[in-house]
């Protein structure tokens, strides 16, 4: 059974999506979406997703847009009888995503979202050794981002380091986009996917660029299971470092390098590093329409991360980080070592930095 692929959104990360499916065997391009026009051969293009015919047999639609248009197009997506590999974040305020779900819901069809580290056999294998006793009693989780993002990064689009765009939500901040990816597997990690399951968000937002939305955050939430999560991370970082997720146990830690699909064990007997296979999610949302199972990344088990991407579209603006303290190339001095710190410790920036 061959299923169709509609891709909106051709350019940008668009490019990645149509390489997967390029790779992937039973699947065929059936159209591409993109206002700025196509340069796929062979393959009909329109300007927008309504004008797509309905679909003759199963369809997924990838949509991969400004981060506004997700929960809009999805809902167009499923409305024309298709499933949805929606990017993330799948919406960019709370009641947007109570509407798609509804949509998703009503539709009977099926909603993935975009987090690629959810593919990983490693998050799993980080939660098996959590649960067998591997480093005793949790402490909490510290995530860590340290990332260089130049002028160009913010300036490649209308909506880019915006949090509203002519009235409407985007959030187009550090933690809800370039390290969304860490704030949701940390949350897969503890098992707190679900709206309700995130309680006591402290949002600390703060910008060294000329942009409405942050580039340096920090944020400290307490899960339904009492677990502390703190993630902090810059895009303003004198070095990259690939980002990180620990588990602080009693008796060790657990790290996993998610852009790697490393797991680092480390404790007084062992000092381990694994690394484990991937699933592309789009292989994985095709396998579902073939063969009903559960999805990867579905959108339901996407609700505690927005619930932290409200707490961020809420918290008040992001806050300038001095001059003084801004160097060569927009980078922060000490920013690395804070957000290593703040990982470490559980602590918010405020707690390990005076600019704050």
């Amino acid at each position: 059974m061959t299923v169709e692929i509609v891709l909106v959104g051709l350019h940008g990360y668009g490019r990645s999506h149509l390489r997967a499916v390029r790779a992937l065997d039973g699947v065929r391009l059936g159209a591409v979406c993109d206002p700025r026009g196509s340069d796929v051969d062979g393959v009909p293009a329109y300007p927008a997703l309504a004008d797509v015919p309905a679909p003759s047999g199963d369809r997924v639609t990838i949509i991969s847009t400004p981060l506004h248009t997700h929960a809009d197009l999805a809902s167009t997506a499923l409305a024309q009888g298709s499933h949805v590999l929606l990017e993330k974040p799948p919406a960019t305020s709370l009641a947007e995503f109570e509407r798609l779900c509804a949509a998703v819901r009503a539709s009977g069809l099926l909603c993935q979202v975009g987090f690629q580290s959810l593919g990983s056999a490693a998050v799993p294998a980080v939660r098996a050794l959590v649960a067998s006793g591997a480093i005793g009693t949790v402490r909490g989780i510290g995530v860590a981002g340290t990332w260089q993002r130049g002028r160009d990064y913010f300036t490649r689009s209308p909506w880019a380091g915006k949090r509203r765009l002519d009235g409407v939500d985007v959030v187009d901040g550090a933690l809800t986009n370039p390290f969304a990816h860490a704030v949701a597997t940390a949350l897969a990690i503890d098992g707190s996917t679900r709206r309700g399951q995130v309680a006591d968000v402290e949002v600390e937002l703060f910008r060294a660029n000329p942009i409405e939305s942050d580039d340096t955050s920090a944020l400290r939430l307490r899960t339904s299971r009492g677990t502390v999560i703190v993630v902090a991370v810059t895009l303003c970082a004198k070095t990259v470092r690939s980002p990180q997720i620990t588990v602080h146990g009693s008796e060790g830690t657990i790290t996993l390098f998610y852009k790697e699909d490393r797991v680092r064990l480390r404790t007084a007997d062992d000092d381990v590093t694994t690394t484990y296979p991937t699933t592309g999610l789009l292989a994985d949302l095709v396998a579902r329409v073939r063969e009903p199972g559960p999805l990867l990344s579905p959108l339901a088990e996407t609700g505690a991360f927005m619930e932290v991407l409200e707490a961020v579209r809420l918290a008040p603006e992001p806050r300038p980080v001095p001059a003084a303290a801004v160097g060569d190339r927009m980078v922060i001095d000490g920013v690395d070592d804070a957000v290593l710190r703040c990982s470490a410790e559980l602590a918010l920036l405020s707690e390990v930095v005076r600019w704050t």
